[in-house]
């Protein structure tokens, strides 16, 4: 039975003093080319929703701002077969410049990451700048273990250790190079900012930049041609609902010590950490579900690390229905198609992420479930068929069963 005290939309994150173009609105184009600005808090343009499941507290939390990114680093960070895009033509430079950002965090061992992530990570990817780098990667290599023999990774041009002489600090970076120093930045800061240093307790992280290439430029639930750049660390789920076939695509991996990707990553500190339990379930150091994420300071020398599997494309928003951000408290639960085909006859997008949360919440949740939509141009023309309605109401039917024995006892 659901728990009314149990689900929440969750409330926006204040915005930071010192941010320069972040913002809680979006901007857009009329045909008459007049520049308007709608909320982002409005439950049309962006859904938000959250369920404590049978947990007694809220350890997911979430951010959706507006945030504005210099134009040549926009233009620096396009895929070579990306449409040619002509920042002059986006009606304003504020409209050129406006990036969409949109993030869920799945906290473990209390909120204190998760909510550090929900204020402050947005405001940190706008401000970085190629300054920021030397300190952090010092501070990184710091932390010894893994990281001695680390050289910055997707930052590596920025640093002592570049093949050719290090990038000059004017030059521009690219978003992955952005996202990968923001990571890294906040990961510094928790450090010293959050009571304890966050040595046993951390989040997971995964983070959208949508940026319209239309002439002029229109926000999210209007852009024909946008830029996706997602940003992954541990196991919360991006998915995308194809127009057409309504199918579900997955846009990230999970950073799992037994994922193809992490296993090859840390087979080369030469040492094998994972170990499985009598359930089958595996562990980093028989402790540590996500190899990947914020925080879990204890474990950072042994391969555990912030940063982001980055990945970049070109999605056509006409063909393209709305965008889906979960924790694992229901991907533990439901499959990817699942997932998208509840959302498919919702009237808004968060009516969507209710429904989603609250799916989960007849399947008895065990563990926090958090749920965004963001809303793409094809929203309401989901072709194909509803694949999976059949298996949701027979699973639905088989929980509804199992409380009622279980009320009787």
């Amino acid at each position: 039975m659901r728990a009314a005290a149990r689900s929440a939309r969750t409330p926006r994150p204040p915005l930071p003093p010192s941010s320069r173009g972040l913002h809680d609105f979006v901007r857009g184009t009329t045909p008459d080319g007049t520049i308007y600005k709608v909320p982002l808090s409005s439950p049309k343009v962006v859904g938000v929703f959250s369920s404590r499941g049978q947990r007694a507290y809220q350890e997911d939390a979430t951010a959706v701002h507006a945030l504005e990114i210099d134009i040549a680093e926009l233009q620096a960070s396009l895929p070579s077969k990306a449409p040619k895009w002509d920042p002059a033509k986006a009606g304003s430079e504020q409209l050129a410049k406006q990036v969409g950002f949109f993030g869920i965090f799945d906290g473990h061992g209390g909120r204190s990451v998760s909510s550090f992530l929900h204020s402050r990570l947005a405001e940190i990817v706008e401000t970085c700048t190629p300054a920021d780098i030397p300190a952090v990667v010092e501070e990184t290599v710091e932390l010894g273990g893994y990281f001695r023999r680390w050289r910055g990774g997707a930052l590596q041009r920025y640093t002592k250790w570049a093949m050719s002489e290090p990038a000059p600090a004017t030059e521009p970076m690219t978003l992955e190079e952005r996202l990968t120093l923001a990571f890294l930045k906040t990961d510094m800061l928790l450090r010293k900012e959050i009571e304890g240093g966050a040595e046993h307790t951390g989040s997971t992280a995964s983070v959208v930049l949508l940026h319209s290439l239309d002439e002029p430029g229109q926000p999210h639930w209007a852009a024909k041609k946008i830029h996706l750049t997602v940003a992954q660390v541990g196991d919360t789920r991006v998915l995308l609902c194809n127009k057409t076939t309504g199918e579900a695509k997955a846009l990230t991996d999970r950073h799992h010590a037994e994922s193809r990707i992490e296993a090859d990553r840390l087979r080369r500190m030469g040492t094998d950490r994972l170990i499985s339990d009598s359930f089958g379930e595996t562990r980093w150091m028989g402790a540590i579900e996500n190899t990947r994420g914020f925080g879990d300071f204890e474990y950072k020398a042994s391969g555990v690390t912030v940063e982001p599997e980055v990945r970049t494309t070109i999605i056509d928003g006409a063909d393209s229905c709305y965008l889906i951000f979960v924790t694992d408290g229901l991907t533990s639960l439901l499959s990817d198609q699942e997932l998208v085909d509840l959302a498919r006859r919702s009237i808004d997008p968060t009516r969507a992420a209710k429904t989603i949360v609250h799916f989960g919440e007849d399947l008895a949740a065990q563990d926090n479930c958090t749920c965004i939509v963001v809303p793409l141009a094809g929203w309401g023309e989901v072709g194909g068929v509803d694949s999976t309605a059949a298996r949701r109401e027979y699973r639905r039917q088989q929980a509804d069963m199992l409380s009622t024995r279980m009320q009787r006892m």
